[in-house]
């Protein structure tokens, strides 16, 4: 998995920089707890953390080839899953390897057929490769943007990294927030390209960025296009079907312990069933293990969101595929503990205002991380086939702007309640929003003949496949890298990805009901209990001494009424908020509460310029 970073500056040598690319690389020790290397010459550095996976003695980097030509240098994040095949066809076309990793085959796929080796990739990847035969760096990201991947241009060369924190470590990258910045953190949508940070980039998914003497350029390898879906039902259930027996062989590759993330879901049900096959072939036993609260499932309250608990249905997994399952129980003393808002935000590097479920998260990746260091989960199986309330709700449907917003505000409350006036106008989130939307459902395909019913549905299955799940693979990443543990996302295989977006809507929901294809193509595999539950979403707890907590806190930061915070934020209605005698009693507040102390610590951790204009 492992945590890249790197400097190229064409006007100077960075053998007096090691040091600072020292500084970069250990920003991210936590992606790569099991080894470090860095490398420089002249004017490119490259610097490496390395979370062993697979090969765990011959996988080292930055990994080198020497050809007549020059250098070429590669520092890897990620996995390849098709690495065997790609492998074997390199040796035939003779390339001799040193090590059995996947990383060695990227670094010879680049010399074989350098750039458009993208293209060949199957996997969650972000890699850097320095080309000392014409001094460029080419920046590769996954098409999914599953892992992570930022830039930062200056004005002789460019900083990267996977996260901005290796970037802010570089003298040369300024610490500044402006208005679009702010917008991206309230907008809950993901602009491609957007970095938050001014002056920074994420390289979008599908995309190569080279750098070189004559400036940079960016080439799209891959995005998601409309196509005609000849294939009738049952060859569509089987064609899913067989993906995803492909996929999670794929996936289940690691020389490490390896686990599942099982909610209960017909998602992660699916996956787990699956891998429990799979390696109960070979004799072995798939461990999984799920998330919840102290004493959730005995008071237990139904909302909009959430039916019933998700503990039941784990069990009945856990049971019918024979995992060896353990519940990982969490208590609000533990999810309330300023620290761990701490340690979240500097995963983050931003204050996202995700609250307890980010904090849930990194406890659960941590206590797993205990026992495994490879994950697999049923992310963003809903974006694929169609999962959430927002496909099914008219409003949802029908509105001129991206599906998830409607719902959003309903269930989990408006966190922009506690910004300041002048902040609410000057960052006119409406305005952003549209005009957003407009751009991204400008570039999505229609079929001819397709009627507008299933041209809408489109749109809304494209919005959330390039848009929304980049919010929720991106939590994911940062959770689990924090405590150095490898997520892999099996819905997110693009052949998986392209084949059910392009089945028409009436494919997908067949029955009436919430991911269809799914549901058949897993039906041999999982409970009839999960087989009837209605989709839920990851948990939150609903202790209401989570929220007194969050009172608690905010009234301490109340008393610093000197704290730039309130530079931001409008301190009456943090304080109607902190004082509230029923702090449960609305989404809003607590959601208010805990965007304030998000921002209050980003601001004290950071320290960052943050510009209004």
């Amino acid at each position: 998995m492992c945590g890249i970073t790197g400097w190229v500056s064409y006007d100077r040598d960075l053998r007096t920089e090691a040091a600072t690319v020292d500084a970069m690389t250990e920003t991210m020790a936590c992606r790569g707890p099991d080894d470090r290397g860095t490398w420089i010459e002249g004017p490119a550095a490259l610097g490496h953390r390395r979370l062993a996976i697979i090969d765990l003695p011959g996988g080292r980097q930055p990994m080198t080839a020497q050809t007549p030509d020059g250098t070429v240098v590669l520092v890897y994040s990620g996995e390849a899953y098709n690495f065997t095949e790609l492998r074997r066809e390199l040796t035939d076309r003779g390339h001799r390897f040193r090590t059995q990793s996947d990383t060695e085959v990227v670094l010879r796929a680049y010399l074989e057929w350098g750039e458009e080796l993208a293209e060949r990739l199957n996997g969650m990847y972000a890699f850097a490769l320095w080309d000392g035969r014409r001094d460029a760096l080419v920046m590769v990201r996954d098409r999914m943007g599953i892992k992570p991947f930022y830039y930062y241009p200056t004005p002789d060369g460019v900083l990267f990294g996977s996260e901005p924190k290796a970037i802010l470590a570089n003298p040369l990258a300024r610490a500044r927030v402006c208005l679009d910045g702010l917008r991206e953190l309230f907008a809950m949508i993901k602009k491609p390209g957007h970095a938050v940070w001014d002056g920074m980039y994420e390289i979008e998914p599908g995309a190569v960025v080279t750098v070189d003497r004559q400036g940079l350029r960016r080439r799209v390898y891959w995005r998601l296009e409309t196509r005609p879906h000849p294939d009738d039902r049952a060859t569509t259930i089987a064609t899913v079907r067989s993906l995803l027996d492909d996929i999670v062989r794929r996936q289940l590759v690691a020389d490490v312990p390896l686990c599942t993330l099982l909610s209960g879901g017909l998602d992660s049900s699916a996956m787990t069933a699956l891998a429990a096959r799979r390696l109960g072939e070979r004799g072995e036993r798939v461990r999984s293990f799920a998330v919840d609260f102290a004493g959730l499932t005995d008071s237990f309250v139904p909302d909009g969101l959430r039916a019933a608990p998700d503990t039941p249905f784990v069990h009945d997994v856990a049971e019918d595929s024979g995992t060896d399952h353990r519940d990982i129980v969490l208590d609000v003393e533990a999810l309330a503990d300023p620290e761990l808002r701490a340690r979240v935000l500097r995963a983050r590097d931003l204050p996202v205002g995700y609250g307890d479920m980010d904090s849930s998260l990194l406890l659960l990746f941590q206590a797993i991380r205990g026992r495994s260091t490879v994950a697999l989960s049923g992310e963003s199986a809903d974006e694929v086939f169609g999962g959430y309330q927002q496909f099914f709700d008219e409003d949802a449907r029908r509105a001129d702007t991206f599906p998830w917003l409607l719902r959003w505000g309903w269930h989990f409350g408006d966190d922009s309640d506690v910004l300041s006036p002048a902040l609410t106008e000057a960052l006119d989130l409406e305005g952003y929003v549209a005009e957003d939307y407009r751009t991204a459902v400008a570039g999505i395909g229609r079929l001819d003949g397709e009627s507008d019913f299933e041209y809408r549905m489109r749109q809304i299955c494209h919005l959330h496949l390039t848009r929304f799940v980049r919010l929720l693979l991106d939590r994911k990443d940062r959770m689990s890298m924090a405590v150095g543990l490898e997520v892999r996302v099996p819905y997110c295989d693009h052949r998986l990805v392209e084949y059910v977006y392009n089945a028409p809507w009436s494919l997908k929901s067949f029955d009436g009901r919430e991911k269809s294809l799914l549901r058949e193509a897993a039906a041999d595999l999982i409970p009839r209990s999960v087989y009837d539950r209605v989709k839920s979403p990851y948990p939150s707890t609903q202790d209401p001494k989570y929220g007194i907590a969050l009172q608690n806190h905010a009234k301490d930061l109340l008393a610093r009424p000197s704290h730039p915070v309130f530079d931001l934020l409008d301190r009456e209605r943090v304080r109607r908020a902190a004082y509230r005698d029923t702090p449960q009693a609305t989404q809003n507040s607590r959601r208010g509460l805990e965007r304030t102390l998000d921002l209050a610590l980003w601001l004290d951790l950071y320290r960052p310029e943050v510009s209004l204009t």
